[in-house]
């Protein structure tokens, strides 16, 4: 066998109480020495499963039924099936993180929280190599240093709740690659991250790949980032391979219709203004039966003046250092001003930790801003947010509802999701207890799910569904504006689509208004009028989205624009620019657009709405050229 990796008829089972699972059903593929390998399919297709195979570790219930998993050790051109082995024997854990190391999806979930990184990573080189503390910490200080860590040495003492999701992602590719294995998996690499960061992984992992001559299975539902990344790709659904080629054949030449399909689902910049994406499975929101909007508006409300007006706002935070240290003071939110109009959808896009979320916690009154107005017009008069307290308050969250990231997180396990529905009714005293019944069926209509599931808990649900969930209980007091939080960034392409699909009918249909805070450019596109690009707390660019895509103007936009993996061959990333780029860096940034605390920039109309945030004074034809 010439391969470094040949799995042949792979078939695994689950045994549950509620009967035998068939997750992967007769697999074949093989990876040669150095080669690059995509797993693409939707969640729940068998992708990780496989994965979880080949390294041995499938949970108790899982087994393998038939198949064959074949590794030939380069050294000695050794063949062993890993199928056949005892997944706790002596020879699985000397293949485990020695000759085949995984990248799992979360990071947060796969370090330890009570141990330095340090400790971590020469942990796993300790098992595997005969290598003193004081060795092992030195190679690990250099893996760190090759998986793009600034301070190695620092690193080594800190703990993984110190480090952003990007430095915990490098660091979990800093563990995997320690003992310099002849097979990476990455699981996922890097799923919810922003797309900057999401280009530097990239990078690494390829970097390391080529200088340790190292193959690559990725496992991904990300069809941008396959296309940058692999040169051949296996198509999974339902725990088959419904399609098996190079890279070049699975994008210009694809023959089967689920394939097709998944292409169709992925939001692209060039589509046109009415183009919907096509999800594999379509939703279909019914609203014939919607309940009488809690709050209608006048006949004679002002169309013309924003529902929600954000003027100079700004919050700054304190951190205390350990041990009693100097305090630092972070800038989450700088000098922020925009205004959304009633039936729009406004995207808020940059990378994480730029202050989107906090802007939306401020808006919310979940935080108290250190200045600025919010202000919220219901048809009658303008609302001061800021001023609202007590009763007001409660009152006035009827307008204004939250759909968060993590559909797995954000509903509580131990209601019915007849009770998560029911809850906002409840604590805001709407109908009998038999209207509330009525409205929960029709909620569920609304998001295309089965009124049969109300009686169910979430543990029931797949993400997309429970991402509807958290839709419908957003709904449930008949908002005006809805700030929807990173709700796709988690989802994969086919159950994205139809998330956003919802969203735009549900805008359409009701009426609502959006505010979609995202870092993925590309769902921003499909489903906003106006796109405010933030960097470092400020707004830097706000424009009609038309406008934006075509004509970018800050550097910071202009490299979010340049990170974003398109699925397509033919337009990948430039690895080497986007590495050398410090685009997030104000100080980096050429004049006009330079950011200095003594250099006094504001938000300047370079044409018909669209802003550009440079130094006061400066004229538009600067901007331009």
């Amino acid at each position: 066998m010439d391969h470094l990796l040949a799995v042949r008829d792979l078939r695994v089972s689950f045994r549950l109480p509620e009967g035998v699972v068939e997750a992967v059903k007769g697999v074949s593929f093989t990876i040669d020495p150095g080669a690059s390998v995509a797993l693409v399919g939707e969640s729940g297709s068998g992708k990780s499963v496989i994965s979880q195979a080949i390294m041995g570790l499938l949970p108790k219930a899982g087994t393998i039924d038939t198949g064959e998993i074949l590794l030939r050790d380069p050294a000695s051109g050794q063949i062993t099936d890993i199928a056949a082995l005892d997944r706790n024997s002596v020879q699985m854990r000397e293949i485990r993180g020695g000759r085949i190391s995984i990248i799992f999806p979360e990071p947060n979930t796969s370090l330890s929280a009570l141990h330095t990184i340090g400790d971590q990573i020469s942990e796993a080189l300790s098992l595997h190599r005969a290598v003193t503390r004081s060795e092992a910490l030195e190679l690990t200080a250099e893996m760190l240093r090759l998986a793009g860590f600034p301070d190695p040495q620092r690193a080594l003492r800190t703990y993984p709740f110190e480090l952003s999701g990007g430095l915990r992602q490098r660091a979990m590719i800093a563990m995997a690659l320690v003992c310099h294995p002849a097979l990476l998996i990455a699981d996922e690499p890097t799923t919810a991250l922003d797309v900057t960061i999401q280009a530097q992984i990239l990078k690494q992992i390829r970097d390391l790949q080529q200088e340790l001559h190292m193959a690559l299975l990725l496992i991904t539902h990300d069809l941008g980032v396959v296309a940058n990344m692999a040169e051949e790709v296996v198509v999974i659904y339902h725990g088959e391979v419904m399609e098996y080629g190079t890279l070049d054949h699975i994008f210009r030449e694809p023959s089967h219709p689920y394939l097709k399909a998944l292409l169709r689902a992925v939001p692209r910049f060039d589509m046109a203004r009415d183009e919907r994406l096509v999800p594999i499975r379509e939703i279909k929101p019914n609203t014939d039966n919607l309940h009488t909007p809690q709050h209608p508006l006048p006949a004679d409300y002002d169309r013309h003046r924003p529902i929600l007006s954000v003027r100079n706002v700004r919050k700054q935070f304190r951190i205390r250092a350990t041990g009693g240290g100097h305090e630092t003071r972070v800038q989450a939110v700088d000098d922020v001003s925009f205004d959304i109009m009633r039936g729009e959808c406004l995207g808020l896009v940059g990378e994480s930790g730029c202050g989107k979320t906090t802007l939306s916690k401020i808006l919310m009154q979940a935080l108290k801003p250190d200045q600025g107005q919010v202000s919220f017009y219901d048809g009658y008069r303008d609302i001061d947010l800021l001023a609202l307290d007590g009763r007001e308050l409660t009152d006035f969250r009827q307008r204004m509802q939250f759909v968060f990231q993590d559909p797995f997180s954000s509903l509580n396990p131990r209601m019915t999701i007849y009770d998560i529905l029911t809850e906002p009714l409840v604590i805001h005293k709407v109908g009998t207890r038999r209207q509330r019944q009525t409205i929960a069926r029709e909620l569920m209509e609304l998001v295309g799910l089965d009124v049969r599931y109300l009686q169910r808990y979430p543990h029931s649900f797949s993400g997309g569904q429970r991402q509807r969930i958290g839709i419908a209980r957003a709904l449930a007091l008949s908002p005006e504006l809805i700030i929807c939080d990173e709700p796709v960034s988690a989802l994969d392409v086919s159950v994205q689509a139809q998330i956003l699909n919802l969203l735009k009918d549900l805008q359409k249909q009701l009426g609502l208004t959006y505010l979609f805070i995202s870092h993925n450019l590309a769902v921003v596109d499909y489903i906003a009028d106006r796109i405010a690009v933030m960097c470092r707390g400020q707004l830097v660019e706000l424009a009609p989205k038309e406008l934006l895509f075509r004509r970018p103007l800050h550097p910071y936009t202009q490299a979010l624009l340049s990170a974003v993996p398109d699925p397509n061959p033919d337009h990948l990333l430039d690895f080497e620019r986007l590495m050398l780029d410090r685009a997030s860096d104000p100080l980096a940034w050429p004049a006009p657009f330079t950011h200095h605390p003594d250099a006094p920039a504001s938000l300047i109309e370079v044409e018909d709405g669209h802003y550009v945030r440079a130094a006061a004074g400066t004229r538009r034809e600067e901007l331009v050229a």
